[in-house]
């Protein structure tokens, strides 16, 4: 459960004042449909949410939690509000005061030139710093805008290059602008959050033959971290916990021999989909899973995906697993030895999360810091543990 405060704005970005605080089921704080109808239902106020404002604990579920939204029409019963609307460098272009309707203008452009008409209902599904999402159900069909920020835009590229590869792995891509705006086509299901040991192996045979075709000709775009590059991107997360996590300097000093027996085990770099839990694939009976959220991906050792992949699992599945995904690359290279590449890189893993981590706080503004800052540090210190 949250607790929630609106701050409204109007169309031209003045402050009216904030509604009264109101609690809603889900605690996520990206979460925000069951906001918007909280606000529509209690005090008649059609909104939509900006950003995040301020929460009272340091990082999500739950708390108290207080957004900017902009409103049309008039609201009565606001109280006075004092906030801070100065632009701000990193700020999400749909997390300012007009934003979200721009990119619904552009998706609803996008539907009528390629013939599906226009959205009949949009609703707002989430928004942060990573994306923000809106569900636009046609007459008989729904689709999906999603914008992401700058720093993520390379999901695009991914999706076109899947949509030619391997069609029906991922969301289909009808649109995009270049700037991080997306229109997607619908994919059936759930997303298979806690799915078990079993459904995980038809996902990790979904990954891999994504990529093998990576392997000879990997999307444009996305963010490189192989051998050295990946060293220094982890060096510049972990520099400022040197000195407060024990045993971080000791880890971070083997790095470079441990990344070097990695690349001796012979396993090929590849397309990395960077968070490839269940959760972010999409299943239905009879229809073949999809992979969703590629703003992550990058150019790396296939081996991150897997120990994702088995996270949560009893320790007899994920062995199964991890050697049921190391039997499918020693076909691709015959003498390679994934199941040492996977052991070396397991206090690798949330290193390489630190890095993630710490590139989204570098991009996004301050008061959205509560979404990522703790994860640095939990990172390094599992790290340790592992390491």
């Amino acid at each position: 459960m949250r607790t929630v405060t609106l701050v409204l704005v109007d169309g031209s970005g003045s402050v009216l004042g904030s509604l009264p605080a109101f609690d809603v089921d889900l605690p996520w704080w990206a979460e925000v449909a069951d906001v918007v109808d909280g606000a529509r239902e209690r005090f008649g106020a059609d909104v939509t949410v900006l950003r995040l404002l301020h929460a009272d604990r340091p990082q999500q579920p739950g708390g108290a939690v207080t957004y900017l939204a902009s409103v049309r029409g008039p609201v009565s019963g606001l109280a006075p509000a004092d906030v801070d609307l100065h632009p701000h460098p990193r700020r999400a272009p749909y997390a300012e005061v007009g934003g979200p309707e721009a990119s619904l203008r552009w998706a609803a452009a996008e539907l009528r030139d390629l013939g599906l008409g226009a959205p009949v209902r949009t609703v707002q599904r989430k928004t942060w710093n990573l994306s923000a999402l809106w569900q636009l159900d046609g007459v008989s069909r729904r689709y999906w805008l999603k914008h992401l920020p700058p720093f993520l835009k390379a999901e695009s590229e991914v999706l076109a290059w899947l949509g030619v590869v391997a069609p029906g792995a991922a969301p289909r891509l009808l649109a995009a602008d270049g700037t991080g705006r997306q229109l997607l086509g619908d994919l059936p299901g759930e997303d298979r959050f806690g799915a078990p040991a079993a459904e995980r192996f038809a996902m990790a045979d979904l990954l891999h033959g994504v990529q093998r075709w990576a392997l000879d000709e990997p999307p444009l775009g996305v963010r490189d971290r192989r051998g050295v590059l990946l060293y220094r991107q982890i060096m510049v997360a972990a520099e400022p916990w040197l000195a407060e996590i024990f045993g971080l300097g000791d880890l971070l000093s083997g790095l470079p021999s441990r990344l070097a027996a990695v690349a001796d085990c012979g396993v090929p770099d590849t397309l990395v989909h960077g968070d490839f839990h269940p959760g972010n694939v999409r299943a239905a009976p009879g229809v073949p899973p999809a992979v969703l959220d590629w703003g992550d991906a990058f150019l790396g050792h296939p081996a991150f995906d897997i120990l994702r992949l088995v996270e949560g699992l009893p320790d007899a599945d994920a062995s199964a697993l991890i050697e049921h995904w190391a039997g499918l690359w020693r076909r691709v290279a015959p003498g390679s030895d994934p199941i040492r590449a996977a052991s070396l890189l397991r206090p690798v893993a949330p290193l390489l999360g630190a890095a993630v981590y710490a590139n989204f706080v570098h991009n996004i503004e301050p008061s959205e810091w509560p979404y990522h800052s703790l994860d640095v540090p939990d990172c390094l210190r599992t790290a340790v543990n592992l390491g």
